[in-house]
This record gives C-alpha cells, sequence and structure tokens, in this order.
C-alpha cells in the first residue's frame, strides 16, 4: 500500500499554504498567507477561490453536514470566522490574544474548539457564541482534537498532550490526564474516532499512538525533519503523517507502509483526508497543495488476491487458475474493496459490483445513492455501511434488508465493531460500549435483546458454518478476555450465557468455513478445534485448543485471516506471516457437516491424535450419534463418561436419550423440559432425585400427582444412609399423608419402565 501523487501541480497560493480541509461534496479548501481561501476539485485541479480575507488564516476547519457544510477560518489576529459555502463572511469572532493556532469542530458540528496562542482552550456553539474557558497554559495550544463521543477534548500545550473532559463530565468528578508525550514542541494531535486512538507529531522528529488514557502504543524511529502534521483515516485504518517534503502513510497501529516526496512542497503544515479515505491532501510550507492518491491496496482469500493498482483499476490473480492477472478498470474511482467467500466486492464512487471467481468479466451492479464506508461479508451476504444506513446485500444484488436502531452511528463502524453472517448481523453500540446489537439479516429487525457483556467491548465477530441455532458469537473486551455465546435466544447453549475462553487475548478469529477459532494469545498461536465443546462437555476443552510459540511474529501481533489451512498473522512492523494450522480437524469438520461419521472415526483412529478424538467425541454427543460418541470417549479412557453413553443407549425412547444428553451437557431444565412434554413424568421425577433437588422433585410428584410416595421412599433412604432426621416441613407433611411401602414403590417404577418401552416408535438405539 502506498500513496501515488497525483494533481496537477498547479501553484495558486503566493505564500505559504498553512491548512487543507475537504468538505462533503469532495472538494478541498486551501489556505493560506496570501489571505485567500482556494477551491480544489477531487483530480487536483484548482477550482477557484473561494474568499479574500482581511487577516492572514492560520487554520481550517469544516463539518461536513447533512444541511451544508459548516466552515471556520481562524486568523492570527485572534479570530475566527464562520464562512457560508459562497465564502461569504457570516460571522467574526473575537477569540484569543494572539493568533488562532487550532479550530476544530466536533463529530456532531454542535461546536467549536480553539486553541490560541495565548494558551487558552475554548468551546464554541455552531453560532460563534462562547461556551467555556476549558483550560488557561502558560504554553500556546497548538492542537486540539475532540473525543469520538465528543465528551472531551485532547489538545497539546508545549510537550505535553492533555486529555480534558467537559465541564458537565468534570463536574462528576472527572479529571483531566496529562503526560510528557513529545521530548520538543507537539506541533499536531488527532484523535481516530472509530479506534479511539490518539496521534501526535513534534519537534522531535518522531510521531506517536497513544490510548485514551495516554498509554504509549507505538513510537516511530526519529524521522529527518519535524512532524508537522498528523491525520487519521476516516475509515480509522490509516495514518498519514507529513514532514518537510515527505508524506508517510503509516497503519493504525502505528508502523508505515511507504512514504511519498513530493518535492517543492516544503513543510506539510496539515494533512487531511477526503471522507472516503482514498485520498490525503497536503499544506506545503511553499504555497503548493499535495495531492496522493491510496494505490497497491492487497487483499487476499485462499487462492485468490486483489490489488488497487490505480484510482480506478484493481488486478485480480487466482494462484491456482495458472492464469495471468485480470485488469478490472472502472469508469469511477475505487472506494472500497472486499474479497472473500469466492467473491470480490468493488464500491466506487456511484456504484457497486459483486464479481464471483472465476467469472471476473460479467459482475453484478447496481447504482448507490452515497460512498460507502465499510464493506463486510460472509458466505452468503454483504453488508454495505455509509455514513446514514447499512444495508444487506446478496452476491446477486438483490437488498434484502437495511438494519436500523436510534443512535447507530454506522459512520464510525469498523471490521472489528460489526460482524455478518448468513442470518445475523452483530454491531456493538457506540453509546454503550458494553453492549452488542444483533438482527436478522433477511428482516432488518432486531434479533432477540441486545447482548449485554460485563466490560467495554473492543470487538466482535459471528461464526460463518451452520445455521442459526448453531451461529455462535466472539466477544472481545477491553480486558482481552475472549467470550463466546449463542447468538439465537432459543438455543440450547443460550441459557449457559457468555463462556470465557481464554484471556490475555490481543486478537481473534474465526474459520472461514468451519466453527474452528484462532487467537493471538499472550504472543502465542491458539487454535480451538471445536470451541462448541464448552457447551458440550467442558472437560473436553483444554484437549481441543492448541497452542505454539511465534518468536517471527514479535510482540503485539495481531490474527488477520483464518482461511484454509493457514492463519495469517500481521507482525508490529507490518510484515505479513502465513501459519499453517493441523488439517485434519478441518477434514473432520467436514466429514461430520456432510454426516460421515464412519469416515470421521476412520480419520482419527489414523491421526491417533487426543485432540481429534476429543472433537469427536463432543460433536456426536452434538449430534446425537452415540455409538461414535463410544467410540470416541472409549478412545480418549474417559471411563465414567463411555458409562453413561452406554446408559443412554439403554433408554427406549428417543425422548429419554435427548433428556439425557441434555443432561449430560449440563442443561437439567432443558432435559426436564423434553421429558415433561414427552409425558415422561417418572423420568423427569427421577432426574431430579438424582440431581438430589428433593423439593423439586416432590413439586412434581404432588403437581401431576403420581409418585410422591416414590419420592419419600428416596428421601428417606437418603437421610438412613446419611444417618439425618427429616427437618423439611413438607417432606414431613406428605410422610403423615402418604404410605410408603417399598415393594409397592419398585413395581410402581418396573411399570413405568414397562410402559415406556411399550410406547409406539420406543426401541433400543442402535
Amino acid at each position: 500500500m502506498r500513496l501515488k501523487l497525483s494533481g496537477s501541480g498547479a501553484k495558486v497560493h503566493s505564500e505559504f499554504c498553512c491548512a487543507v480541509a475537504w468538505t462533503g461534496r469532495n472538494e478541498l479548501l486551501s489556505a493560506s498567507d496570501d489571505q485567500t481561501l482556494h477551491k480544489w476539485d477531487m483530480r487536483g485541479e484548482p477550482a477557484g477561490r473561494l474568499v479574500s480575507l482581511e487577516a492572514f488564516p492560520s487554520d481550517l476547519a469544516v463539518f461536513p453536514g447533512r444541511d451544508g457544510d459548516l466552515l471556520a477560518a481562524g486568523c492570527t489576529d485572534g479570530t475566527f470566522k464562520l464562512l457560508q459555502k459562497s465564502g461569504r463572511v457570516e460571522k467574526n469572532v473575537d477569540a484569543h490574544r494572539g493568533a488562532v493556532l487550532a479550530l476544530k469542530w466536533n463529530f456532531e458540528g454542535t461546536a467549536l474548539a480553539s486553541g490560541g496562542e495565548d494558551g487558552e482552550l475554548k468551546v464554541w456553539s455552531r453560532a460563534g457564541m462562547l461556551r467555556s474557558a476549558l483550560a488557561r497554559r502558560a504554553a500556546p495550544v497548538y492542537a486540539v482534537a475532540w473525543a469520538p463521543d465528543n465528551d472531551a477534548l485532547a489538545y497539546a500545550s508545549g510537550p505535553s498532550l492533555v486529555v480534558k473532559p467537559l465541564q458537565s463530565n468534570a463536574a462528576a468528578g472527572s479529571k483531566p490526564a496529562e503526560w510528557r508525550a513529545h521530548e520538543g514542541v507537539v506541533l499536531k494531535l488527532d484523535w481516530n474516532p472509530v479506534t479511539g486512538l490518539l496521534a501526535s507529531g513534534g519537534e522531535d522528529c518522531r510521531y506517536k499512538v497513544w490510548d485514551a488514557f495516554g498509554r504509549l502504543l507505538f513510537q516511530s524511529a526519529p524521522l529527518e525533519h519535524a512532524v508537522t502534521s498528523v491525520a487519521w483515516a476516516p475509515s480509522g485504518e490509516l495514518l498519514a503523517v507529513g514532514s518537510f517534503e515527505t508524506m508517510h502513510l503509516c497503519d493504525r497501529t502505528g508502523w508505515a507502509y511507504s512514504k511519498a516526496k513530493p518535492r517543492g512542497s516544503g513543510g506539510l503544515l496539515s494533512l487531511a483526508w477526503s471522507p472516503d479515505s482514498t485520498m490525503v491532501a497536503g499544506a506545503g510550507g511553499s504555497g503548493a497543495v499535495v495531492f496522493a492518491q491510496l494505490v497497491d491496496v492487497e487483499l487476499e482469500s485462499g487462492r485468490l488476491s486483489a490489488r488497487l493498482d490505480d484510482a480506478n483499476r484493481v488486478a485480480v490473480h487466482d494462484a491456482l487458475a495458472g492464469t495471468s492477472e485480470e485488469l478490472l478498470d472502472f469508469r469511477d474511482r475505487v472506494i472500497k474493496m472486499s474479497l472473500g467467500f469466492d467473491h470480490l466486492v468493488v464500491v466506487t464512487a456511484s456504484q457497486c459490483l459483486v464479481y464471483a471467481a472465476p467469472d471476473w468479466h460479467s459482475p453484478d451492479r447496481f447504482d448507490l445513492g452515497s460512498p460507502a464506508t465499510l464493506v463486510v461479508q460472509s458466505r452468503g451476504l454483504f453488508l454495505l455501511a455509509d455514513a446514514a444506513s447499512l444495508r444487506v446485500y446478496t452476491y446477486e444484488g438483490r437488498q434484502l434488508s437495511t438494519p436500523k436502531h436510534p443512535g447507530l452511528q454506522t459512520g464510525f463502524l469498523n471490521r472489528a465493531s460489526a460482524s455478518l453472517a448468513d442470518d445475523s448481523l452483530a454491531i456493538i453500540d457506540r453509546s454503550d460500549g458494553r453492549t452488542v446489537r444483533l438482527f436478522d439479516t433477511a428482516s432488518g429487525r432486531p434479533l432477540g435483546e441486545p447482548v449485554a457483556h460485563h466490560q467495554e467491548l473492543t470487538a466482535v465477530a459471528l461464526s460463518q458454518s451452520g445455521g442459526l441455532p448453531e451461529r455462535r458469537l466472539l466477544l472481545l473486551d477491553r480486558n482481552r478476555d475472549l467470550f463466546i455465546r449463542a447468538v439465537s435466544s432459543s438455543s440450547a447453549a443460550a441459557a449457559a450465557g457468555a463462556v470465557k475462553l481464554g484471556s490475555m487475548v490481543d486478537s481473534a478469529v474465526w474459520h472461514d468455513a468451519s466453527d474452528m477459532l484462532a487467537a493471538m494469545v499472550d504472543g502465542r498461536l491458539a487454535v480451538w478445534y471445536y470451541p462448541e465443546v464448552v457447551y458440550t462437555d467442558r472437560d473436553l476443552l483444554p484437549v481441543t485448543r492448541t497452542s505454539r510459540e511465534l518468536p517471527e511474529a514479535g510482540k503485539m501481533a495481531s490474527l488477520e485471516g483464518f482461511c484454509g489451512g493457514w492463519a495469517a498473522v500481521r507482525r508490529s512492523d507490518g510484515a505479513r506471516l502465513a501459519c499453517a494450522v493441523a488439517p485434519q480437524p478441518i477434514l473432520l469438520h467436514r466429514h461430520v457437516s456432510a454426516g460421515e461419521w464412519a469416515k470421521a472415526t476412520r480419520l482419527c483412529r489414523h491421526v491417533k491424535d487426543p485432540a481429534l478424538w476429543a472433537c469427536l467425541a463432543a460433536m456426536a454427543v452434538n449430534a446425537g450419534e452415540l455409538n461414535t460418541a463410544e467410540v470416541a470417549y472409549s478412545a480418549l479412557e474417559e471411563v465414567d463418561k463411555l458409562q453413561y453413553v452406554l446408559h443412554i443407549k439403554e433408554i427406549p425412547t428417543e425422548e429419554g436419550r435427548a433428556a439425557q444428553l441434555a443432561l449430560f451437557k449440563r442443561q437439567p431444565q432443558l432435559a426436564e423440559r423434553i421429558l415433561l412434554q414427552a409425558g415422561l413424568v417418572y423420568r423427569a421425577i427421577d432426574m431430579a432425585l438424582t440431581l438430589f433437588q428433593w423439593d423439586h422433585a416432590l413439586e412434581l410428584a404432588v403437581a401431576h400427582k403420581t409418585h410422591v410416595d416414590t419420592v419419600l421412599f428416596h428421601r428417606a433412604r437418603y437421610l438412613a444412609a446419611s444417618g439425618q432426621q427429616e427437618r423439611n416441613k413438607r417432606f414431613l407433611q406428605y410422610m403423615d399423608q402418604v404410605e410408603v411401602d417399598e415393594a409397592s414403590v419398585r413395581a410402581k417404577i418396573r411399570h413405568e419402565l414397562e410402559t415406556e418401552a411399550a410406547r409406539p416408535g420406543a426401541r433400543r438405539y442402535a
């Protein structure tokens, strides 16, 4: 990935250019010391002068709103000017003593922050009325940035960065966070609204990435010159860094993809990304306005790879086809690409095109009303998100639904906060980071109640195999704990809630074709061959998990994909590693999905790996395949579980076996419900007695007016064996009312078992 310098190179400013900003109409505004503001189009061509000012501009702030753009220009005389799109000055506001050095609209366009040479930080209303003076420092405030939720401001003063809560939050007890960020003066600052990360650049020739609490996440090596500008892409995935005649393109974690050298530009005092994150513009100290197009974006999925060669050209390669690259040309510039599940989705400025491998010549296409900011794929569907809506499509281009929820800020979604499966969509609620909203992809309606977690979530992911009852949601929270839970509230696993799989997890991804799960856990690559085992036989979870060191990955490595027998790992310096994963579990999943239990058993016998036997045992129990479960538990030498499986096989009715399997999975409520719906009241009572739920057993017996003496008989035997006396008032009451005869009780039990065996369709498991 790199930045390709573009534009005509026309120089319209006679003095140094101090600021650039994009409007919602994909126009660029530039401000210069020649006291003018100029307009530019997307091709980098001058589009005319917007306005001439009486003062010298120092910064620009533009908020692209639905009702028109909000324009503000800070000046060296201590004022800022609110402008109309025509360039007419609507209001002139005296803001600071000395120059206004920084201006920034919040993400709702309702407030404007200003930092000045006088060391003051102020917040203004949309109409230019002073709301509050948040801070006063001894050194000038060179840069300001709003928090993603608009509830705090970060600003740079001297070598320090400060995160200052707004007055309403400060009254509740929040205190400013301040730390020394650079060895010299901090010149620029930006806050990523999608990931919540801060980027800063300073006179010490370094740029750094921080979290919102001031913890250093990345520090660059010293560059040749001071870092004079930093800017996050609206997508949150990329960072642009500017210095003297140099523009660096960086990943959100800090490492650099490439750098461009705009000769003759001077120091890049300001950088701005286009709203679609495809182009960067820079304000040069020589008066030049620099344009750079994002190209060489590379995607990989299995045997397929795609590369953005130019603004409107994509090269596709199939490694197994043995042919040369296919070149796909588009009439408009490419904004987004996504490759997965043998489909390539390309979003241009006006259209969406869907290619199905290996046919690269006849895509399905449809027009778009607004550019997409995010593309997420599943096996049969894909999701497009823009600044105002979500839309789910089939790969034939047919729109299925438009999921909606009040307050859903779709423009700030990324691949970590939104996940798609063929039947469900999961999105982290930005208003409450501990809540996940689930939607039905067919209708767009909410899918059950929102998922509430106890910690703020950093990532969610939906499994890609099976149907809705088997669908699982991965949750990764701020404590780096990994959980999975059922998506459907009606599934048997829903009662277990969120089950923890691991701690110290940096990233995690589902396999693209099975229920396998891979994660980077404290620098190690961990793979769960069958995470569903937590709902079946939790004792087997450690057996079905493998972990190995990846010394070549280094620290802070992350997982990018899990496809076929390979896990894609990204190192902290940007290098990609392909880590092999054992192919046998994938083959086992394939056999089980096809119902080929004999082949699955032969595979396990051939490999002789306890992990495979454990997976097969859990899969067999889930599917009710008792013969396979018997073989698997025998191979694992789990004698107690083997005996229980043999006991289940002796039960003559299908409902009775299903109930015992539910009990094996630690789901007694489901087991009881199965038995009572089938009319097997005695088995339900006997199960409660086996679990020592004496009161519940008595309630069942009384409610169904049967086997009260059986409950009293077993209770009396239990108390006699443990040397205790009856103190339960309910049992004392029924002991006085019901006569208990051992022979009669045993006869009733034999009669129940004979009646069950004689039911229509009853037969032993074969």
